[in-house]
């Protein structure tokens, strides 16, 4: 039997879903958290900043009157994801979207000065963390009423530069494991990846802007982007705009070339 189509403007509707983001309280996290909540979703907040997560929970509130969350983990350890989805079913009974939002990457000179600790650090955060959560809630999911899992990748993951090794084999791995679990939890659950580009959040005040720039100018859009939109892709993956997409790669990179 068909699934019933909804009114094009509901499969945006997240009412009465639960949704829950890792690196939820700054950056592109932040702003899928308040998207979700404006669109009807209550949230499950989490990122090693617990006053921060604390913070926006708050906000989310207020601004959207939908319950929030706050939950302070580091995803990049094994052993602290079990208490996480714990938390998350027993305030809420389920979480209906995940997004494994949580990375990071670390600067080095030479491929040779990056260290055991380093790739581990790397590693863990943007791949072990996202494969264990996702087998956690995925399994819970599967089992019930279905969801849908969103995998933050980047373009680093299909263009590696020298800098960011470490960074983009653990993301090229996130797009890997994003197809196996979508056969492994279909197909009530949808797993996707949405491959972020270079966009102007906290993290990029690191950058060398002069470089990014230049490097800029050869995208399609000859810009970065500004955190606010990833929202469209994020609620699209997240909702029954997307019922029938499971195991893709959602590019929201400017055009990169």
């Amino acid at each position: 039997m068909n699934p019933a189509i909804p009114a094009p403007f509901d499969r945006f509707d997240l009412t009465g879903k639960v949704a829950l983001v890792t690196g939820g309280s700054r950056g592109l996290g932040r702003e899928m958290v308040l998207a979700f909540a404006q669109a009807g979703a209550d949230v499950v907040i989490t990122s090693r900043n617990l006053d921060a997560c604390a913070a926006l929970a708050r906000e989310v509130t207020e601004r959207t009157g939908r319950q929030a969350l706050p939950y302070g983990c580091h995803v990049g350890h094994w052993d602290e994801l079990d208490g996480l989805v714990d938390a998350a079913y027993e305030r809420f009974g389920k979480v209906d979207v995940l997004v494994n939002n949580a990375g990071m990457s670390l600067l080095y000179d030479e491929p040779a000065d990056v260290t055991e600790k380093m790739w581990d650090s790397v590693v863990n955060l943007n791949l072990k963390g996202p494969f264990r959560l996702t087998a956690l809630v995925g399994a819970r999911m599967a089992e019930r009423d279905g969801g849908s899992i969103i995998n933050v990748s980047s373009t680093g993951s299909i263009r590696p530069a020298p800098g960011i090794l470490p960074y983009a084999a653990a993301k090229a791995g996130l797009n890997a494991i994003t197809e196996g679990f979508a056969h492994a939890f279909g197909p009530n659950v949808r797993v996707n990846t949405l491959m972020a580009g270079p966009f102007f959040t906290d993290v990029s005040k690191a950058w060398d802007l002069d470089q990014v720039e230049q490097g800029l100018r050869r995208h399609a859009l000859r810009r970065g982007g500004q955190p606010g939109e990833i929202v469209g892709a994020a609620l699209f993956l997240a909702g029954d705009a997307s019922s029938y997409t499971s195991g893709s790669i959602l590019r929201a990179d400017g055009g990169i070339p």
